[in-house]
């Protein structure tokens, strides 16, 4: 059965499976996360669990048709979405849907679906980045020519998400440094961009909209004995539900914390699989991604061209990292953000743009399996 299902698809077989069981682990935490949403609402389980199982069906299509488009094809539509993503983000900031004092959707007109802006930009960030170090790589250390557009792009997509969303801005500049740190930048251009955005950082922590919210996220991590109850509410029910988790947990469905944890669906999926699936149920969602950041290293060494190697490498370190911040904030390593869990947390658009960045690094993969095989016959027809 399952080798009639690979012979369909190309691409790292180990990442296609860390695929299927994140999905069928999402319906199952997803079904046991959404009944208090759905009381509330007066609609049954079902239909959360149906929408959201509609979501990981479409995903897995995206994922299916964007590792068969040939990766190459990638450079030439991040110019576009490069050209769409800053005006979008512009448009969220000033007439997107605001929720807790942020504005980070946007409706789509007929469909009426929301969709959070900063996943496209960093879709669109990361892919022009390996094109654009791809490109420049004879003139990389020019100012003018290199420096300045990535730069640029860098900075400008940073301040604008960090508006209404430090978090994603923060792990997005930070998958950006790495990618020029490969791409061969010098340490002193490297520096000046981080300095550019430590500026840019500062800026909006102590002069941007949700100032107040940011300190008070930080004053509640670094010192919780000091803040109201309510402030630190959603840290304390995750803790709960960790610590009674114990090590193999009450069971699948029969989490208590769900009842009262704000979004165990979402931002705090993993505090709730911990508590349903125990220590060890923790232990081996941590191991899935650490299999697939492990995949996607040999994917960057092995592509034989550099456009690969760099567009693998920045989606697999962006969906890896926000993996482990999600993972971190639910176990109380780090002030609560609103970053889901790739493929896991319930979302709409979310796991779309999530299952893309899948498919692209599949691309690369098929394109390195393809490689592989051509060299392989040519060794064979050599000793022929």
């Amino acid at each position: 059965m399952m080798e009639q299902i690979f012979s369909k698809v190309k691409g790292d077989r180990w990442i296609w499976i860390i695929v299927l069981i994140l999905s069928m682990w999402s319906v199952l935490a997803v079904y046991s996360a959404t009944g208090t949403i759905a009381y509330k609402k007066g609609v049954g389980t079902e239909a959360y669990l149906f929408k959201h199982f509609v979501f990981i069906l479409v995903g897995i299509a995206l994922m299916y048709f964007s590792h068969l488009l040939d990766y190459k094809y990638y450079a030439g539509i991040s110019k576009l979405l490069m050209v769409i993503t800053i005006p979008l983000l512009l448009y969220t900031l000033l007439f997107g849907a605001n929720v807790n004092d942020a504005s980070r959707w946007v409706t789509i007109p007929i469909i009426n679906q929301t969709f959070q802006t900063s996943d496209l930009a960093k879709l669109a960030l990361i892919t022009f980045l390996a094109r654009t170090l791809t490109r420049k790589q004879e003139n990389i250390k020019d100012v003018k020519k290199a420096f300045i557009p990535i730069m640029g792009s860098v900075c400008v997509v940073f301040v604008l998400i960090a508006l209404a969303n430090l978090s994603t801005a923060l792990m997005l500049f930070g998958v950006s440094i790495l990618l020029l740190i490969i791409g061969r930048i010098s340490i002193k251009q490297i520096s000046i961009v981080s300095l550019a955005g430590l500026v840019l950082l500062a800026a909006v922590m102590f002069l941007g909209p949700r100032r107040e919210t940011y300190y008070s996220r930080i004053q509640t991590y670094l010192h919780p004995e000091t803040v109201k109850k309510d402030k630190s509410f959603q840290a304390d029910q995750a803790k709960i539900a960790i610590a009674t988790g114990g090590l193999f947990g009450k069971g699948p469905g029969n989490s208590i914390q769900r009842n009262v944890l704000p979004h165990p669906y979402s931002d705090f999926v993993f505090a709730l699989i911990i508590e349903e699936y125990g220590a060890v149920g923790g232990i081996l969602l941590v191991l899935i991604y650490l299999v697939f950041l492990y995949r996607c290293v040999l994917i960057v060494t092995h592509s034989p061209k550099a456009f690969g190697a760099l567009l693998a490498a920045g989606l697999s370190f962006s969906l890896t990292i926000q993996a482990f911040a999600n993972m971190a904030v639910a176990v109380g390593l780090g002030p609560v953000t609103g970053v889901p869990l790739p493929l896991v947390s319930m979302g709409g658009t979310s796991i779309l743009f999530t299952s893309v960045a899948f498919g692209i690094i599949l691309s690369v993969s098929r394109d390195v399996e393809e490689h592989k095989l051509k060299e392989k016959q040519k060794v064979v027809v050599g000793q022929v």
